[in-house]
């Protein structure tokens, strides 16, 4: 017997595609029969992750900027199924030493951009796509440095809820990531990755680190199943259940 794809037809667009979960994303729905449109803010690593997945076109430009995020909406097809936004990492500092400017653009990456990306999306998803956005379950536990994350990671759920709202019959979902083994820990955490590594896969429940094909199968799953929207879906492997 053969199954019919489960995007088949469609056409996803991944902002933050060029690695990790974005990339990891893309991949599965091409697999899944999806045409794919990648961007994000390097050009180089940009091109190399179109070749690899096959993507039929790509945007590069930062996508914190309101005038580039407008051009790169006006240049999309009339009509897309589904869209999904990474971002950036989160900005940890303890208070004494928070930055005021940086701090200001780290809530507008976290609770401002699934604003404006969801304003421009309604009328070019279609009725029933998705926007899917990334967020973290770290934020949730209270410590020094946590004030400006915990914050976000707060508002996240209750922000998609009303967005799933206002943009229906789109759907708008959030995924709450913990660690996941990507380009962007390894940067964030240098020596200290391989170390972590270890940590997690003796303390985690799932006794593995999560990796970007886990974020990228649950996306596309959210992609297909049509009766899922303001919804916030945890996946870092019993992370939030153990110290550390």
């Amino acid at each position: 017997m053969t199954t019919t794809p489960a995007l088949a037809g469609q056409t996803v667009v991944v902002i933050g595609g060029s690695a990790g979960m974005g990339l990891e994303t893309a991949r599965l729905a091409r697999a899944e029969g999806a045409e794919v449109i990648l961007a994000a803010r390097d050009p180089e690593r940009l091109e190399r992750a179109a070749a690899e997945v096959g993507a039929v076109s790509t945007a590069a430009f930062d996508v914190t900027d309101p005038a580039a995020l407008d051009r790169f909406f006006a240049g999309l097809p009339a009509q897309i199924d589904h869209m999904m936004v990474t971002g950036p990492g989160p900005y940890y500092a303890p208070l004494a030493e928070l930055d005021r400017d940086r701090a200001h653009r780290d809530f507008d990456v976290h609770l401002w951009l699934p604003i404006a990306v969801t304003q421009h999306a309604v009328g070019r998803v279609r009725p029933g796509g998705t926007l899917l956005f990334i967020g973290g379950t770290g934020g949730r536990r209270p410590g020094p440095g946590m004030s400006l994350i915990g914050a976000a990671t707060a508002a996240g759920p209750a922000l998609i809820a009303n967005l799933a709202l206002e943009a229906a019959p789109i759907r708008v979902n959030l995924i709450a990531a913990g660690f996941v083994d990507t380009p962007l820990s390894a940067a964030l955490l240098g020596d200290d990755l391989d170390a972590r590594r270890d940590q997690l896969r003796a303390t985690l429940p799932i006794r593995r680190v999560v990796g970007p094909e886990d974020i990228a199968a649950l996306a596309v799953h959210l992609m297909a199943n049509t009766a899922v929207t303001g919804a916030t879906y945890d996946i870092d492997g019993g992370q939030q259940l153990v110290r550390g």
